[in-house]
């Protein structure tokens, strides 16, 4: 792989079309950042779990808040490594002209990464996924393929990210959100199908990227960036290299935010956060700096922010060191597992930590059930009822509650429930609980 053809500007659904404004202010990648602050899918983010239930007295994070903090920490990934790049090699604007975009290329695939994801946080992708293995969900096996039935069994929200990105979805524009073919390979973390995904020891297929009805677009855009196939399985592809700095923004925010949420919330003491970040905050002696603030928010603020910019300078600096393993696809490992060994074994310190005190916090376990429970409910009720061929009176009003963009022509099982889950992956939380409780009879539409 390299980087001339990595760092493609073509735009989806415009590959025959120079689309280049001269007058415009804005490059191509920072269009494609623009169009996505401005979309439905991203400003419902707004109202989907993070980790924590949604803010009542106190602010925490949600998916939102979340994917902006990404993208910033994205950018600065990006321009460090173009700006160690630069200091290596003065003429690399010649060699490769896009690559000083690589910040807003990041940044508008990290805001982008979680625009898949449903309601309850991981909670709602094990609701989905439960639906086809343990519910009534099961009887439809017979009726999709193998290669369907998997991802139908294990519902990801990165591969739906690219399905939102890219499908022509009813009234909608048929290219989708058109953007660039760097952008959209940024985001595909496991690039294979759900067949060949879930593959233990290989950090490329952990999980899935696409689904079925997105193979054709992931190749096309495989094929025009040039990422190369998997040795091991010419179906699956090994990742595009910026996907490792994407995930090492989205990987150092939440490792390190679940902590200032957490403190927030009294889960945690100042003094378990501040054994648990100081270390990852240099060699800097930040005490005299700590005890001149006055409360502990500030004092956490300082922390994270310190510990935030030590993981991005140790990031960035191994993506430059490693950059022939990770343009020839020999790097199996994420950014962080690759740091100084020190900050490795903190960081798997705070992930255990987590793990036990935040994770499984009572709040979050009863979120995590209310949502597995309505979003299986909601399942329940509506991928039947648009399925039937003889619909009663009251499937007819169930799929009229379905908006009209989620709707598909076609008649086979796989693409009538990939449309349901369209709608329901796609709900908020407060819009899911206030569906189920209005199929569901629990509370009643104001007649007023």
């Amino acid at each position: 792989m390299n980087w001339k053809q990595l760092l493609s500007a073509k735009r989806w659904g415009y590959e025959h079309r120079d689309v280049t404004d001269p007058l415009d202010a804005r490059s191509e990648f920072q269009r494609d950042y623009d169009r996505l602050i401005f979309s439905s899918p991203f400003r419902r983010l707004q109202n989907k779990t993070q980790v924590f239930p949604l803010p009542g007295a106190v602010f925490v994070h949600n998916r939102l808040t979340h994917s902006l903090e990404v993208a910033s920490v994205g950018r600065s990934l990006g321009r460090l490594f173009y700006t160690l790049m630069k200091q290596e090699d003065p003429e690399l604007d010649e060699k490769y002209p896009f690559l000083q975009e690589v910040g807003n290329i990041i940044s508008a695939a990290c805001l982008s990464h979680d625009l898949g994801n449903p309601a309850f946080g991981h909670s709602g992708e094990a609701a989905i996924s439960s639906y086809f293995t343990q519910g009534s969900g099961q009887k439809y096996r017979e009726q999709v393929s193998a290669e369907q039935w998997e991802d139908l069994t294990h519902f990801e929200g990165n591969a739906n990210a690219l399905r939102i990105l890219t499908h022509h979805f009813n009234g909608k524009d048929e290219k989708g959100f058109a953007l660039t073919y760097a952008t959209l390979a940024a985001i595909v973390k496991y690039p294979c199908a759900a067949i060949d995904g879930h593959v233990k020891g290989s950090h490329h297929r952990k999980k899935y990227g696409f689904f079925a009805g997105e193979k054709d677009s992931f190749e096309k855009i495989a094929k025009e960036l040039g990422l190369k196939q998997d040795p091991s399985n010419p179906r699956c592809y090994l990742r595009h290299p910026l996907v490792y700095l994407v995930e090492a923004a989205d990987d150092i925010c939440y490792n390190i935010i679940d902590l200032e949420d957490a403190h927030h919330l009294k889960i945690l003491s100042y003094n378990e956060v501040e054994e648990l970040l100081l270390p990852l905050c240099g060699g800097e002696n930040l005490r005299a700096r700590l005890d001149g603030l006055a409360d502990s928010g500030s004092r956490v603020e300082l922390l994270r922010a310190k510990a935030i910019n030590t993981l991005i300078n140790g990031c960035a600096e191994v993506f430059v060191r490693h950059q022939d393993k990770l343009l020839s696809g020999t790097f199996e490992s994420a950014l962080m597992d690759a740091l100084d060994p020190v900050i490795v074994a903190q960081m798997k310190k705070i992930e255990k930590l987590s793990v036990a005190q935040i994770y499984n916090a009572p709040t979050v376990v009863q979120i995590e059930i209310a949502g597995f429970k309505v979003m299986n409910a909601l399942l329940e009720e509506f991928v039947p009822a648009y399925l039937k061929t003889n619909k009663t009176l009251f499937d007819k009003k169930l799929v009229a509650m379905i908006p009209a963009q989620f709707h598909t022509q076609r008649e086979d099982a796989y693409s009538k429930i990939r449309a349901v889950l369209d709608f329901v992956s796609g709900m908020t939380d407060v819009y899911a609980v206030d569906l189920y409780r209005k199929i569901k009879g629990i509370s009643i539409p104001s007649l007023d």
